[in-house]
């Protein structure tokens, strides 16, 4: 109720809609299940259930180095809502029984499904409602914005980024947990019906297919995402930059602490750019602070002492190593006729996605784009080369319906950049 002390009565317009009601749990919370007694009861209550189970993981990110999940969500029609302690159990098998053959509903699979797999849970099938967002073409497809406009009730994310390691966890945390399932289901059955009105659920069914066996990629060189390596100069201070950084890694991991937390990037940085001889020099560097960085100084030191001693083809080069094709600025004074490839393509590509009311990236994922365009198919004879793209994009993982989509596109874009005539950069004085 407002307090009429409080009031404005200066008239104004009322233009802004009305503000979503907040969403409460319609149920009492349920308690966090940590005894085999008590999965037990679990299994055999999502066992009498009925159609498909909404999922949920919490992690600790930002807090622990592992990407383990700390408390499982489950809600199944006939079933109710279930939360699940896994840290308290060796082995979560009689729950992965329980789920086998359903359908799981998450949002943002790609999230949750490698911790969940962890526990041995891995699903039968799949609906990821944040995925079928990007294909509907919402600008917006968070679960709190999805929540909002398609069921018209808010969903508070206050507790989304709390350390889900904490023992035991507070009830306002659970009850942020719980919410999650309980809109999976009605959000689903919505996003289901627009994706037949669209034509799309075929794409959709492909897509969720592709991702139920997801696991991340490691990436390659990793120490080069460490922010601030814009300012490093020089191959000895990038070698201190890897060095420092590969330590960190080292001690997060022994900790279980994500590495932040140990040491920030830009003490890293400031490190590897004055290139400290001793300890006291290192610990007196400006930026250099940070947990960890007195406590473990003579592994920092030791780190840099190793750099020092490497022999300059030992250390890394500025760009990082790849197998991929150039960054497309670069394309025009490397491949003049490649460019006008991949410019054709985007091109057409934006039109498609624009029709089909999809973001471009999940039309066709940008990055076999460019690989496909960099060094296409030998041939010219259009059929050959249509197969060949079709073929080429099947290897690097594009679904039939987008190969379908942009087969025809990607091979005129090539027959197109190949019969014109292009002129050549001009020489260096």
């Amino acid at each position: 109720m407002v307090d009429e002390t409080d009031r404005d009565d200066t008239p104004v317009e009322d233009t802004a809609p009305p503000e979503a009601p907040l969403l409460v749990l319609r149920e009492p919370l349920p308690p966090v299940i940590d005894t085999a007694e008590g999965l037990a009861e679990v299994c055999e209550a999502v066992s009498a259930g009925s159609g498909p189970i909404a999922i949920d993981a919490e992690r600790a990110s930002g807090y622990r180095y592992s990407s383990r999940a700390y408390l499982v969500q489950l809600r199944r029609a006939g079933s109710h809502t279930h939360l699940i302690d896994p840290i308290a159990f060796e082995s979560l098998a009689p729950l992965a029984d329980a789920l086998r053959g359903t359908e799981w509903i998450l949002h943002a699979a790609t999230q949750d499904l490698p911790c969940l797999a962890e526990l041995g849970l891995r699903p039968d099938r799949l609906f990821d409602t944040e995925l079928a967002g990007r294909l509907l073409g919402y600008p917006r497809v968070g679960l709190a914005a999805l929540v909002e406009l398609r069921l018209g009730s808010r969903l508070a994310k206050e507790h989304s980024a709390v350390d889900w390691s904490t023992r035991p966890l507070p009830t306002p945390w659970l009850e942020y947990a719980a919410l999650d399932v309980e809109v999976l289901l009605e959000l689903r059955e919505v996003l289901v019906v627009e994706l037949e009105e669209q034509g799309k659920t075929a794409w959709a069914e492909e897509e969720f297919e592709a991702l139920r066996d997801f696991s991340p990629t490691p990436r390659a060189e990793a120490w080069r995402r460490t922010s601030g390596l814009h300012k490093v100069r020089g191959r000895r201070s990038l070698g201190a930059v890897r060095a420092l950084w590969e330590v960190r890694d080292e001690i997060a991991r022994e900790r279980d602490v994500t590495p932040g937390r140990i040491l920030p990037d830009s003490a890293i940085v400031a490190a590897a750019t004055a290139l400290p001889t001793h300890r006291r020099a290192l610990l007196q560097t400006p930026g250099f602070h940070g947990r960890g960085a007195e406590r473990y100084a003579s592994r920092w030191m030791g780190a840099l002492r190793q750099v020092a001693e490497l022999a300059e083809d030992d250390l890394p080069s500025r760009a990082p190593r790849g197998d991929g094709p150039p960054v497309p600025r670069a394309w025009a004074e490397k491949d003049p006729v490649a460019a006008q490839r991949l410019s054709a393509a985007r091109a057409a590509l934006g039109e498609l996605a624009d029709e089909h009311g999809l973001p471009v990236e999940n039309v066709l994922t940008p990055d076999h784009v460019r690989r496909l365009l960099w060094t296409p198919p030998a041939t010219r004879e259009p059929t050959q080369l249509a197969e060949a793209v079709d073929q080429r994009l099947s290897e690097y993982g594009a679904r039939s319906w987008q190969r379908t989509l942009t087969v025809p596109l990607l091979t005129e874009a090539i027959l197109a950049a190949d019969s014109t005539e292009v002129a050549a950069p001009p020489a260096p004085d």
